[in-house]
């Protein structure tokens, strides 16, 4: 593989699943540790990626500021976003977790749509409060630097103390053996938390992350209730979550 192909290759990854490790793309592109740290410095120094310890995070999701422009896959991620917001209902209590998808999902809410939305998210949250009719709670703690979520036990807490009717949950990876899974244990914790506290669970991913997992489980594949991708519901690429149970949207 050449070095342009492989940086192609690495550049896509972390706009998949927002953060890469230098010791899986080792092995995924069997080229040593060494050679990924130098290829993430170049895509560092191009202003393509942010290098951190150990990898590499995704420009648009771990931005301050929401660039349209600047988001990877904006257009399939607006589509994914468009069908969550037909879940929603006047009155309900909804968890929001993080991603770019779930701030697109954000921006696009009905106006008059009135809801009451907890997330762990400071960009997520920002962008609900475009929606005056909409309440907004921020679940606050330590914040990682790595994923832009408020993580840790203060956060846990307050979501135990809560029951939602619906969890809209941004996914990395996906898989109908293996259910959700991510790279980020703190993330992780967050994200059982949510899930154990709702009635109902929607994962939003792109197909790119489709039969795809990380190094940590989320929940298995039955804990999820809708499943929502840019495809058709009936594309055979989701039949085996179909299958599954899942109500795919």
């Amino acid at each position: 593989m050449l070095k342009s192909e492989r940086q192609e290759h690495i550049l896509r990854e972390v706009n998949i699943h927002n953060k890469v490790l230098c010791s899986d793309l080792s092995i995924k592109l069997r080229v040593s540790e060494d050679t990924i740290r130098r290829d993430l410095n170049e895509l560092a120094e191009q202003d393509k990626v942010i290098k951190v310890h150990g990898g590499a995070l995704s420009k648009s999701y771990h931005t301050s500021t929401y660039r349209q422009a600047e988001v990877y896959s904006l257009q399939e991620k607006t589509i994914i976003a468009g069908k969550a917001v037909t879940l929603l209902q006047e009155g309900m209590l909804v968890f929001v977790s993080g991603g770019t998808t779930n701030r697109e999902l954000a921006r696009i809410l009905p106006p008059h749509l009135s809801a009451t939305f907890f997330t762990p998210s400071l960009s997520t949250a920002i962008q609900l409060m475009e929606h005056p009719s909409s309440e907004v709670i921020l679940l606050g703690g330590k914040v990682s630097r790595n994923a832009g979520i408020s993580v840790g036990g203060e956060v846990i807490r307050r979501l135990n103390e809560l029951r939602a009717d619906l969890c809209i949950l941004g996914t990395n990876s996906i898989d109908p053996e293996e259910g959700i899974t991510d790279s980020d244990w703190e993330v992780v914790q967050v994200k059982k938390a949510m899930i154990k506290r709702a009635d109902k669970v929607a994962a939003l991913a792109l197909s790119e992350k489709l039969n795809s997992t990380q190094r940590m489980k989320v929940c298995d594949i039955n804990q999820i209730d809708y499943l929502i991708t840019e495809l058709p519901a009936r594309d055979n690429k989701l039949l085996a979550y179909r299958k599954s149970g899942l109500e795919v949207l």
